[in-house]
């Protein structure tokens, strides 16, 4: 008995030494839709072991553990996972995240990207975090210089008013301080609410900016009931001319580098419809 003990003492400690010169998570939990995602492209998706209901994206995540949503997640299933990183976003409830600090389980924080650079470093950040730090600066290089190509090829384009709406009640829009405003300016156009004080909006502001083209960040229903609100404001120019447009809400509300490129693409498309005729 006295020898079985002795054995699996020294293998439990042989683990925790190995473990120890190991830095990089093998259990992560995350808890932002994005981060999830990013976690695939890294190639890090086998140590990913629990996830929100949010989290779509690969459609392989879905197959992931659910431990909550992007605010509200259940603590003991997080634990049950035994997690040796949580990938948490600054929506995710305070209280949650300084228990599991308080249970020594690391935690990453990541706030909301007011930027493609941002996003960029973000993803850096997290590639080092899990060990997949090559991987990710590779990424980002691709990303960086489609995104200049891009720039490159609109900038002496006629510059376009955008008004893109990311809520309907109330009327929802993005600002400098959003991300979302890389896409409008990288695709040549102008954000008619760029230097608004927060993203709360009126159809009437809307109304007097007059922009050449309107974008609904929505899905489904909801998308089309928006659209037909817009179509009756008949002096408007984006609706004399036809373009309101809908675009998938996930892919310029959740961005990795490489989907904001994707979204990019999509958006300059929007805006220069004649661009790969020229």
């Amino acid at each position: 008995m006295r020898r079985l003990f002795i054995t699996s003492l020294f293998s439990i400690c042989l683990a925790h030494l190995c473990f120890a010169g190991d830095d990089y998570p093998k259990r992560i939990v995350s808890l932002g839709s994005a981060l999830t995602e990013e976690l695939y492209i890294l190639g890090a998706e086998d140590r990913l072991v629990g996830v929100t209901i949010y989290c779509e994206r690969p459609p392989r995540a879905k197959e992931k553990e659910k431990v909550g949503n992007v605010v509200k997640v259940d603590l003991e299933k997080i634990l049950s996972l035994k997690p040796d990183l949580v990938l948490a976003t600054s929506l995710t409830d305070s209280r949650s995240k300084e228990k599991l600090k308080n249970l020594n389980i690391k935690v990453a924080e990541f706030t909301y990207a007011k930027n493609f650079s941002q996003i960029c470093n973000d993803f850096l950040r997290l590639g080092r975090l899990v060990g997949n730090e090559k991987e990710a600066k590779g990424i980002v290089l691709k990303a960086k210089k489609r995104v200049e190509f891009i720039r490159d090829k609109v900038k002496d384009l006629p510059k376009h008013k955008v008004f893109v709406q990311i809520g309907a009640k109330p009327l929802h829009t993005v600002t400098k301080d959003s991300f979302i405003n890389d896409f409008i300016e990288f695709a040549g156009g102008i954000n008619v609410a760029r230097v608004s004080r927060s993203g709360l909006y009126s159809r009437e502001e809307v109304l007097k900016n007059n922009p050449d083209v309107i974008i609904i960040a929505t899905m489904g229903i909801v998308g089309q009931n928006e659209k037909r609100s817009w179509q009756k404001l008949t002096t408007m120019e984006a609706v004399k001319n036809d373009r309101i447009y809908i675009v998938d809400a996930y892919k310029i509300c959740s961005p990795t580098p490489v989907s904001f490129v994707e979204a990019l693409e999509e958006i300059t498309n929007l805006l220069h419809p004649d661009l790969d005729r020229r």
